[in-house]
């Protein structure tokens, strides 16, 4: 696992920018701020785009690409939007400070064994972030997921990293929960609302530190995209996310969130999707994940796991699933503050029956510290 260097000018604010969120919050008091509560009226693509009433939000993409010799790769891009103040103080002025902007963007190259990765944070303002209302155009600075008709484009660079993605969803668009609304506990409130592409063409190049030019790339790839105001409660530590492709045609979103007594909550869902797009809500009973292996992190110290049995009954499922590498672990001390195990993954099991293979992504949280602040 290699970071990619930030430049000091942004590890210099944000600790102070950090300190200030977590400050801040608390001046737009958690009733002020939007809750996902009840149905939303969904409509596109202006639901693609930011929803400031509420307080966090992020844009997620992850991907599993091949280059022309076959060899795999992994992204991860992802834009998160947290309001730290309800209200402007000075109603509106360019550089009043209502929301920041924090990305992550990372890069696997399974042959050669390497994991980059890199990370922002910004003020809302001018030229520095921002995402628009009316459809997908989020940036930061130079990274940016921009709408453009059926298609999303991807772009990000940073030292020697760079990606240029061209997306296009290959399926409806599927809601978790019920109609998208997911609920992540018992109180009213602690939801978000989620929708996912679970099946995107993916076309373009990336670049890494081993790479003296572009690579051209194709593949899969997986777009999350959350709004709420207070998704997490003080019982849960974190969570264990998984998004995978099944050589079938299927896609299985699973996730587990993860309480301090070592228990599920009851809430932890997933949903299956079918090679034609009908969606399956699947309740925590309806899956089991055994863990198989972990793995330590020289960073952190944290212990993850590393190797998944995956089953669904109701879909005849049974997969296992081990990362590309083992240490896709991101430690965000510059941006989100958060330190955690996000990478590409593959298996092979049985569908219906028959064998399949897999591939995709999976997220582990709180492993190495409890979540709080942006969650």
């Amino acid at each position: 696992m290699k970071k990619i260097r930030a430049s000091r000018r942004w590890i210099g604010i944000s600790a102070l920018v950090l300190g200030a969120v977590f400050e801040l919050t608390g001046v737009g008091s958690a009733q002020e701020w939007k809750q996902a509560i009840g149905p939303w009226n969904w409509s596109f693509p202006r639901d693609h785009g930011s929803h400031a009433p509420f307080r966090t939000e992020w844009w997620y993409f992850t991907g599993n690409l091949r280059n022309p010799e076959g060899n795999r790769l992994g992204y991860q891009l992802t834009f998160f939007r947290q309001g730290i103040r309800f209200k402007r103080k000075d109603q509106g002025g360019p550089w009043s400070i209502r929301d920041l902007y924090f990305g992550h963007f990372a890069l696997t190259d399974a042959l050669a064994g390497q994991f980059w990765y890199a990370e922002r944070l910004s003020r809302e303002g001018p030229g520095l972030a921002g995402a628009g209302e009316k459809a997908m155009d989020v940036w930061l600075l130079n990274w940016k997921a921009k709408q453009a008709g059926a298609k999303v484009n991807l772009e990000a660079r940073h030292e020697a990293m760079a990606l240029s993605l061209e997306v296009e969803s290959q399926k409806p668009i599927i809601f978790h929960g019920k109609n998208g609304l997911s609920q992540k506990g018992p109180r009213e409130g602690q939801a978000s609302y989620y929708y996912s592409y679970t099946d995107m063409k993916v076309r373009g190049s990336v670049k890494t530190p081993l790479s003296p030019s572009a690579i051209p790339v194709e593949g899969k790839g997986w777009f999350d995209h959350e709004f709420g105001s207070n998704q997490l409660s003080p019982e849960q530590v974190g969570w264990d996310w998984f998004s995978l492709h099944l050589s079938d045609g299927q896609d299985l979103m699973i996730y587990l969130l993860r309480r301090k007594d070592g228990t599920f909550e009851p809430s932890s869902s997933g949903t299956l999707v079918s090679p034609k797009g009908r969606s399956l809500h699947l309740r925590l009973s309806d899956f089991q994940i055994e863990i198989l292996d972990r793995w330590k992190s020289p960073k952190s110290g944290a212990t993850y796991p590393s190797h998944w049995r995956v089953k669904v009954p109701l879909g005849q499922i049974t997969v296992e699933l081990k990362p590309l590498i083992p240490s896709q672990e991101l430690l965000t001390g510059g941006s989100t503050g958060v330190t955690y195990w996000e990478g590409a993954v593959a298996g092979r099991g049985t569908s219906g029956g028959k064998t399949i293979t897999c591939e995709g992504y999976v997220e582990l949280t709180g492993y190495a510290s409890f979540l709080r602040g942006l969650f």
